[in-house]
């Protein structure tokens, strides 16, 4: 049977690359506009990646929006005053429910979250800025699919640091550090801990996570293939950072409004 893909929607007849083009696709997903507002923003910045991304597939593959990420998260640690090229990153994986277009052969269950779906692993830097991203069923073993992520970041990056909670404890640090080349330090909770604590050095991921769900498309995975899905958390936070670099600073948090009381 014939697949019939949908035809691209920058092709450059419609939209030459360099020219600006106003934001006029109503009803598209707000990712898929920063896909095509990015071209026309930073065509400078992006030269080699500007016909890449004039690609059928209307999210790009994952070559193209790893590219895009690397260079936005240079950026973004040059504005900070930090090396573009980080040197320690924190792992963390995220289970998160599937929807029903997601089959069988792709998604588990997470009897400790219990969660049927998919599972998120995550590196980051120090800033939160994501580096690899990896999704698998949710049924996988965080020690297992962090084998996955790390490769990949001992792959593409120079990291050789890595921190992590007490999850990835266990032969994965052996495993790291004969394989890889590279050390995983488990930052464990503090003794007697209860309830909530901000644990040092682990908190950026867990913030990362935040701003990914933020997303109203990433609040659970609808995605049939789970490369899609790797490919919408590139561009989620691809548009955290292009934000990040207007502002020049993270986004604050409204402070709580207080009013005078009148006096009795």
């Amino acid at each position: 049977m014939a697949s019939h893909r949908r035809p691209a929607s920058t092709t450059a007849p419609r939209w030459p690359a360099g020219e600006a083009r106003p934001p006029g696709d109503r009803g598209r997903h707000p990712l898929r506009r920063t896909h095509r507002l990015l071209l026309a923003a930073t065509p400078s910045r992006l030269p080699a990646l500007a016909d890449r991304l004039l690609v059928p597939h209307p999210l790009g593959t994952g070559e193209t929006t790893q590219r895009i990420l690397d260079h936005l998260r240079e950026q973004v640690r040059l504005q900070q005053g930090r090396n573009p090229r980080p040197s320690a990153g924190i792992i963390d994986s995220q289970s998160v429910k599937a929807a029903d277009t997601v089959s069988r052969d792709s998604r588990g269950y997470d009897a400790g979250k219990n969660i049927n779906g998919r599972k998120r692993f995550i590196v980051t830097d120090t800033l939160g800025l994501i580096l690899v991203v990896t999704v698998c069923a949710a049924s996988v073993q965080d020690r297992d699919g962090a084998k996955t992520t790390l490769l990949s970041l001992y792959l593409t990056t120079p990291v050789r640091f890595v921190l992590a909670d007490g999850g990835f404890a266990g032969r994965l640090v052996d495993w790291a550090t004969r394989i890889l080349a590279t050390t995983l330090h488990i930052v464990r909770k503090p003794t007697g801990q209860k309830g909530f604590v901000l644990i040092p050095r682990r908190w950026p991921v867990e913030r990362t996570f935040a701003w990914l769900t933020a997303h109203r498309r990433l609040a659970r995975d609808y995605e049939r293939d789970p490369a899609t899905s790797e490919a919408m958390i590139r561009w989620a936070a691809i548009n955290t950072m292009t934000r990040r670099l207007t502002r020049g600073a993270p986004a604050a948090r409204q402070q709580r409004r207080t009013y005078n009381q009148p006096p009795a």
